[in-house]
Parts: structure tokens; C-alpha cells; sequence
């Protein structure tokens, strides 16, 4: 359970670059025009480093909440919607990008998609997050 010790961004940079790797984890066609909520103004600038960490963030948030499915997922990584008067709102994610960047991990054997239930991670995905963690403690350690 050392995924809950280490900080969630240094994860998530680490694991990132892991998910490089593999060929079924890539930034879809058109991706660098996706605004990753109705709410923003415009796209993230690095589109590429950004679906590798949305990917790795993903597949943390499962692992920690799962069994999950991508209504919920929306609610986690929304936000404030600013764009009006009077109150600030809550407001949910864009629904494309974290489905699109599930069935990638998916295709990686990294996930699993349980009917009605939602996505739970493999042994292969909590093998890749624990190991990768313990990595980070120890070298923190040194």
C-alpha cells in the first residue's frame, strides 16, 4: 500500500514515463485540440506529456477508488465553472478524454471493465504502481 505514502505528483511523473513504453498507451488523433473541460478556455499546452500523466493519474485513482467508472471519474478531476455570474458552480470533466485514455489502459492489460461495477485494476497495474512507489521511497531514502 505504498502508493498512499508517496507524493500523487511524483508518481504520476514517474509512471508517466512508463507508460511510454507501452505501444498500446498514445496520445489519440486530434487529442491536441481537446480542452479537458467545458469550462476551460483552452487545451493543456504539452499535449503529449499530458495524456501520459492523465493516463498515470488514472490508473492511481482506480487503484485507490476502484471499482470505478467514468461518471465518477469526471466528478474527481472537474472543477469550478467561473464563466458566469453569481455563484461559482461545480462543474465535471470532459468525458472523452479520461473514457479514451481507460480503454487505452485497458488495451495495456493494465485495467479491467466490469459490467455495471466499473474498472478495477489488474495485478499487472497494481504490480506497475506498487513497484514504481517503492522505487521512489527508496530512493528518497538514500
Amino acid at each position: 500500500m505504498s502508493i498512499y505514502i508517496v507524493e500523487p505528483n511524483k508518481l504520476n511523473e514517474v509512471i508517466a514515463g512508463k507508460l511510454k513504453e507501452y505501444t498500446s498507451i498514445k496520445p489519440p488523433e486530434g487529442s491536441e485540440f481537446w480542452k479537458t473541460a467545458y469550462f476551460k478556455e483552452l487545451a493543456p499546452s504539452d499535449t503529449e506529456a499530458f495524456w501520459y500523466i492523465r493516463c498515470a493519474s488514472l490508473l492511481r485513482k482506480v487503484r485507490k477508488y476502484g471499482p470505478i467508472g467514468v461518471n465518477k471519474l469526471r466528478k474527481l478531476y472537474g472543477g469550478k465553472n467561473k464563466n458566469r455570474q453569481g455563484k461559482k458552480k461545480s462543474a465535471r470533466a470532459a468525458g472523452k478524454i479520461i473514457r479514451v485514455a481507460l480503454q487505452q489502459l485497458e488495451e495495456a492489460k493494465l485495467l479491467t471493465h466490469q459490467d455495471k461495477v466499473g474498472r478495477t485494476c489488474t495485478p499487472d497495474g497494481i504490480s506497475l504502481l506498487e513497484r514504481t512507489s517503492y522505487e521512489i521511497l527508496r530512493q528518497k531514502n538514500q
